[in-house]
């Protein structure tokens, strides 16, 4: 990509920020800011000619971090992440998804200039805030999921019923509470027991699999 202008996309809710690395980017000839959005599926909608798509973790939307990387890496993108870094769980999701890296906004604007350039070309961007995110809580091991346990999961920590979940999934009651078995298992043998419904929501927000509930406002 010697030789052509890295199209960029970035995906937040917050003007300034948007802003600021657009006009951050715009001294820098090998890297083309081409648009933003609010959502992933709103970037999607204005293009998807783009080489890179930079990531907030915590969008207003409620979104899953792992579902946004997801959704843009299933179009053949790469993804970095630009977030404010207060949730290392976030962090962690986004990581396990398949990231290219996680830059905190209170980096210097060099900084990140140079991790999205490095991310356009495709190599890793490694940093201290991301490893220790990652590796830094040992009671946070990883629980491989199958995409069907994955969904289940989701649905029944948000407050489904076995038997509706059964009805979404289009399976019968007794093989959601035989993936249900397996998942509490999984989760057992990482050392994370979720015997519980509650503590299976736990699990799903701190693997990213649900959005953590949205700060209210102060009146």
């Amino acid at each position: 990509m010697a030789d052509e202008r890295a199209r960029i996309g970035m995906v937040d809710d917050h003007e300034l920020t948007i802003r600021g690395l657009r006009d951050s980017l715009a001294d820098h000839p090998d890297l083309d800011f081409v648009a933003s959005a609010p959502t992933v599926a709103e970037l999607f909608d204005a293009t998807t000619d783009l080489d890179l798509v930079i990531l907030d973790l915590r969008l207003r939307d409620g979104s899953s971090p792992v579902a946004n990387v997801e959704a843009i890496r299933a179009r053949g993108l790469d993804v970095l992440v630009l977030t404010s870094g207060e949730d290392p769980f976030l962090v962690r999701s986004a990581a396990r998804a398949g990231v290219l890296g996680v830059v905190r906004k209170s980096q210097p604007i060099d900084a990140v200039v140079d991790a999205v350039r490095s991310a356009a070309r495709g190599e890793m961007v490694p940093t201290i805030d991301w490893a220790a995110a990652i590796d830094g809580d040992p009671d946070l091991a990883a629980v491989d999921l199958s995409p069907q346990h994955r969904r289940l999961l989701t649905l029944y920590a948000a407050g489904e019923t076995a038997t509706r979940v059964a009805s979404t999934m289009g399976i019968s009651p007794e093989t959601v509470n035989d993936y249900l078995g397996r998942i509490r298992l999984k989760y057992a043998d990482a050392g994370r027991p979720a015997p519980t419904k509650t503590d299976l929501y736990k699990r799903a927000l701190e693997d990213g699999w649900l959005p953590f509930p949205r700060r209210r406002r102060k009146s």
